[in-house]
C-alpha cells in the first residue's frame, strides 16, 4: 500500500487538528524570537545563538524528509552500509571546523560566497552563488513538494480544494515564521523539529519491543545479530564499497554543510569561532547516534513483518509509512505524520532564508551597514522566492511523473561539484584564475561527470559510481580551473 493511500485512511479532522497545532507551535516559536528582532537577526542571528542549540537543531536540518523515510527502508537493499558514510562525516565535519569556519570568521562573512569573490573574482563569485541558488531552489521545491502531497491526501482532497492551494499553504507557512526573525527564528524552530524526528523513531521502537513483548536486551540481541546490520563492504567495484562510501561521506559533509549558505548560516550565528566548532564537533559526534537509530528501525521493521507475517509493499520507501499508520498504534501514527512534516520543513524552512540571503548579498550586494534601509528590498526578495518555489512545486505536479522528478532533484546534487572544486582551488593554490572563464568550467565539469556516470560500468571494467562522483566532479573543476589559471606574482 503507497503512503498517498494510507494518509487518506486517515480522519482528515484529526488530521488538520495535529498538523495545525504543530504549526501554532511554530508560530508561537517565531514570534518569541522575532519580538526584539533587528535587521541583522535575519541574516546572522545577531550572532547571540547557543552553539548547542545550534547543534541540535542542525542533527534535524542534515536529515531530510527523504532520508527520514528511506534510511529505514533501505536497510532490507544495502544493510548498514550507509553507516560507512556517516563515519566518513565526522573527517568532513573537523575539515569544516578547522579549515573552513575560521576563514569564515576570519572575513567575518554573513553569505560563505563572497569569499570566492575575495579569492578569485567576480565570475568565480556569481558562478559559486548561482549554483547555490539553483541546488537549493529545486531541493527545497522537491522537499516541499512531498509535504504539499501529504497535507493534499491528508486534509484537502477531504475538502475538495486543489492542490494549488495546498501548496500555498505550506510556503505560506514558511514565510509567516521566517520573515521577520530569519535565521535567528529558524535555530529554534530547527530544534522543535530535531526533537519531532526523533520522537517518531524512538516510539516506532518502543511500539515493535512493546508489540513483539521483547526485553531492550532481547531487541538488542536481534539486532546485533540480523545479518542486515552488516557495516562494512570491502567489494570495491561495489557502489556500496567501505572506502567509496567512507570518503565520499567527508566529502559530502564539505559540500553540503561546509560549502553551502543553507547550513553555515546556522553556524555562522554562534556567539565566535570557538563556540561554532564546538557545534559542528557535536554536531557531528551526535549524527552517528541518529543515524545508526535510524538503521535499527529498519531491521527491526523488517523483523516485525516477518514475525507478524504481514505483506511487504512494493518499494522499500513505503515500509516504515505502512508500518507506523496501519499496524502500529495511533500514538505512533500520529508520531509518523509529525516526523515527516517536521524532517521536510527543517530543510525547506532554512533554504527559503538562505535563498533570500545569499540572492540579497551576492547579487543585490546588501552590507552589513545597509541592512535596515533594505528591510523592503528584503521582504521582496523573501516573497518573491516564496512565489518561485511554489511555481518550481506546481511544475513537479504538472510534470506528474516520479522519475522525472528525482532525475531532476539528483541533477542538483551535481551542481555542488562546482563549489567544491571553486573552494578548494580558492583554499589550497595561491594561483590567479581567468576569472572570465569559470562560469563555463562550472557547467562543463557536471556534465563530464554525467558522461562518466552513465557510462562507467564499460569504461571501467565494471567500476560503478556511487556518492564519489562528487569528488570527481570538484577534480574536474578543480582540474579545469588549474588549466585556466597562471602564478601569482
Amino acid at each position: 500500500m503507497q503512503l498517498s493511500q494510507l494518509i487518506k485512511r486517515m480522519d482528515p479532522l484529526f488530521v488538520s487538528l495535529i498538523i495545525g497545532g504543530y504549526f501554532v507551535l511554530l508560530m508561537a516559536i517565531s514570534w518569541f524570537t522575532s519580538k526584539n528582532s533587528t535587521a541583522h537577526s535575519f541574516y546572522d542571528g545577531n550572532r547571540q545563538s547557543p552553539w548547542f542549540l545550534v547543534a541540535f537543531g542542525m542533527v534535524g536540518a542534515s536529515l531530510s524528509g527523504v532520508t527520514f523515510i528511506s534510511v529505514p527502508g533501505e536497510v532490507g537493499n544495502s544493510n548498514f552500509y550507509y553507516f560507512q558514510m556517516v563515519l566518513g562525516y565526522l573527517v568532513g565535519y573537523a575539515i569544516i571546523a578547522q579549515i573552513l569556519l575560521p576563514l569564515y570568521y576570519k572575513h567575518n562573512i554573513i553569505s560563505i560566497y563572497t569569499y570566492l569573490d575575495q579569492r578569485l573574482g567576480f565570475w568565480s563569485y556569481k558562478s559559486g552563488a548561482f549554483f547555490f541558488l539553483l541546488s537549493r531552489v529545486i531541493g527545497a521545491s522537491f522537499r516541499l513538494f512531498l509535504v504539499a502531497s501529504v497535507l493534499q491526501l491528508a486534509i484537502f482532497d477531504s475538502y475538495k480544494l486543489p492542490f494549488w492551494v495546498a501548496v500555498v499553504s505550506a510556503v505560506l507557512l514558511i514565510w509567516l515564521y521566517t520573515f521577520r526573525g530569519g535565521i535567528k527564528t529558524i535555530v529554534w524552530t530547527d530544534t522543535l523539529q530535531t526533537t519531532f524526528m526523533l520522537v517518531s523513531v524512538l516510539v516506532s521502537i518502543y511500539f515493535i519491543k512493546e508489540d513483539l513483548n521483547w526485553s531492550w536486551s532481547t531487541l538488542t540481541s536481534h539486532v546485533y545479530n540480523d545479518s542486515k546490520s552488516t557495516i562494512f563492504n570491502w567489494d570495491w567495484q561495489h557502489n556500496r564499497n567501505f572506502f567509496k562510501q567512507f570518503f565520499s561521506g567527508a566529502f559530502i559533509a564539505v559540500v553540503m554543510t561546509g560549502l553551502d549558505q543553507d547550513m553555515m548560516q546556522k553556524n555562522l550565528t554562534c556567539r565566535n569561532l570557538k563556540e561554532s566548532q564546538k557545534n559542528i564537533y557535536w554536531m557531528s559526534l551526535s549524527l552517528i547516534p541518529v543515524n545508526l537509530l535510524f538503521m535499527v528501525l529498519g531491521v527491526l521493521l523488517y523483523q516485525f513483518v516477518e514475525i507478524k507475517d504481514i505483506l511487504i509493499p512494493p518499494g522499500t520507501d513505503n515500509l516504515f509509512p505502512y508500518l507506523a499508520i496501519e499496524h502500529f498504534s495511533s500514538i505512533a501514527g500520529i508520531a509518523f505524520l509529525l516526523g515527516i512534516t517536521a524532517a521536510a520543513y527543517s530543510s525547506a524552512d532554512s533554504a527559503l532564508t538562505a535563498l533570500t540571503t545569499s540572492f540579497c548579498i551576492d547579487f543585490l550586494n546588501f552590507k552589513p551597514d545597509n541592512f535596515e534601509s533594505k528591510k523592503q528590498t528584503k521582504l521582496m526578495v523573501h516573497i518573491g522566492f516564496s512565489v518561485l518555489l511554489i511555481g518550481v512545486i506546481l511544475f513537479f505536479k504538472a510534470i506528474n511523473d516520479q522519475s522525472v522528478i528525482n532525475s531532476i532533484f539528483s541533477v542538483a546534487g551535481y551542481t555542488y561539484g562546482p563549489l567544491l572544486g571553486l573552494f578548494s582551488f580558492g583554499i589550497f593554490t595561491r594561483r590567479i584564475v581567468r576569472d572570465q572563464w569559470v562560469p563555463l568550467i562550472c557547467i562543463i565539469a557536471p556534465i563530464f561527470c554525467y558522461l562518466l556516470s552513465k557510462h562507467s560500468s564499460e569504461w571501467l571494467n565494471g567500476y560503478q559510481f556511487g556518492f564519489e562522483l562528487l569528488m570527481i566532479n570538484g577534480a574536474f573543476t578543480f582540474l579545469g580551473l588549474w588549466l585556466y589559471s597562471k602564478k601569482s606574482r
